[in-house]
């Protein structure tokens, strides 16, 4: 048994100690005619170490990756450049088997990367604290939602349409779960427009900047709805693009979250990914999660780095709890830290500018090829491409040209099943874009 690490002799003393003979005693409980017989699955015979890697091998291979096709799949999830320093420095034992940090003397090196995480990502956004990353940007929104009914005790959280479907999905459960009412936002030709139905019973208004359909949205107008219902402003916000438009923190937004897998994670197979969560100091006894913060020693001038303001989590003080979550995506906030470190300022800008250049020329190659942009509004690297055909069927054709094209919104959006939801990142060259408009070309000729 190659990979069972215990022998028949430790397996033995386990049961003994227990009290059973054999492992089948341990599932007295379960009627027998629920229980697989020894030898009756009908599965291949084992194989060692090299013939296992040769048939996974094989099995990958049926997959087509980021790799094997040109990616203009976003909506969330983007297809970022991520420098060889981010995987060699997390890939370090130090950091890849780190947990919590919860002794600071014998962790000092973990607490810094994750200071200087929150410093970048409250700095990014505009805010003044950020927190020691949470799960996702979904759990992030959902939380925020919590913190701003925590804060005004109103029972009611407006969500614009325009916000990412999966994160509304999630906020719905969080908010079932408290007895909390969701109302949504509709857009209008894309956009939030009309905040008539954010009332004085909300406790908080929350947009995308940029909105799930690429487009930027008008925080001015959601601040004076927000102040006007006397509401917190949370603000859903890419981190790429916060690099060329004006953070969320200049239009007085109370909370910003996001996601940020583009900062230097691995797209994978949809994860892991890591939250991003910010807020202005006056609410940052509620923030859910962690905070790394900076202190000094007691004895001599030398800074150190410890986590503060814990209490606010379910396994110190459960009853008192402001958050369920309590742990973090560490690891996924250190990548961001060495992707944000590696690019610095100057880089993160080139990424975001090289993203708009890419898609304003995806945008015209597309439209010539038969599709049309559905929205005229300002937009960052992401667009909506109404088609002439059904979206989710030319999608699974364009895969069989090299092409992985976007998302079909028919499922999330009523009346958009000819529309598909594309992202075009700083990566995609010119020759990239010119095929896929050859091949959409092609594939809405043949339709």
């Amino acid at each position: 048994m190659p990979y069972v690490p215990h022998t028949i002799e430790d397996r033995d003393e386990m049961l003994a100690r227990v009290g059973v003979k054999s492992i089948d005693d341990l599932f007295h409980d379960v009627p027998k005619d629920l229980r697989i017989a020894p030898g009756s699955l009908d599965i291949e015979p084992c194989l060692d170490e090299s013939r296992i890697v040769s048939t996974l091998s094989k099995l990958a291979a049926t997959n087509k990756s980021a790799e094997d096709l040109k990616c203009f799949l976003g909506a969330g999830i983007y297809d970022r450049f991520i420098p060889s320093s981010v995987g060699a420095i997390i890939s370090r034992g130090e950091f890849l088997t780190a947990y919590t940090p919860y002794q600071p003397e014998a962790s000092q090196g973990f607490l810094q990367t994750i200071y200087e995480f929150q410093s970048m990502i409250a700095e990014l956004y505009g805010m003044e604290v950020a927190n020691a990353s949470m799960y996702d940007g979904a759990t992030s929104m959902a939380e925020a939602a919590i913190m701003a009914h925590s804060i005004n005790g109103k029972s009611k959280v407006a969500v614009s349409e325009g916000v990412n479907p999966h994160y509304r999905q999630v906020l719905e459960t969080y908010c079932w779960a408290l007895g909390l009412e969701v109302v949504t936002i509709p857009c209008t030709n894309g956009l939030t427009q009309d905040y008539s139905s954010a009332g004085e019973d909300i406790s908080s208004i929350i947009v995308g900047y940029p909105n799930f359909f690429g487009i930027i949205e008008d925080l001015n107008q959601a601040k004076k709805a927000a102040e006007s219902s006397k509401s917190l402003l949370i603000v859903v916000a890419d981190p790429v693009s916060c690099a060329v438009l004006p953070p969320p923190g200049e239009f007085g937004a109370d909370v910003v979250v996001g996601e940020g897998q583009s900062l230097g994670v691995s797209m994978g197979f949809g994860g892991p990914l890591v939250g991003l969560f910010t807020c202005n100091e006056e609410h940052v006894r509620r923030l859910p999660g962690r905070i790394v913060g900076k202190t000094s020693e007691i004895h001599g001038d030398k800074s150190g780095f410890a986590m503060t303001l814990r209490t606010r989590e379910q396994d110190i003080r459960r009853e008192k709890a402001t958050s369920n979550i309590c742990t973090n995506e560490a690891l996924m906030a250190l990548a961001n830290t060495v992707y944000l470190s590696a690019l610095g300022k100057n880089g993160l800008t080139q990424v975001a500018t090289s993203s708009v250049q890419n898609s304003r020329y995806a945008m015209k190659v597309l439209a010539n090829a038969g599709g049309k942009v559905k929205f005229s509004s300002p937009m960052f690297c992401e667009f909506v491409l109404e088609l002439p055909a059904n979206a989710t069927q030319v999608r699974h054709e364009l895969i069989d040209h090299g092409i992985l094209a976007g998302l079909p919104l028919g499922k999330y959006y009523s009346g958009m099943d000819n529309c598909l939801l594309v992202a075009v990142t700083e990566k995609k060259t010119k020759q990239d874009i010119d095929d896929f408009g050859v091949a959409l070309a092609a594939v809405l000729g043949a339709n």
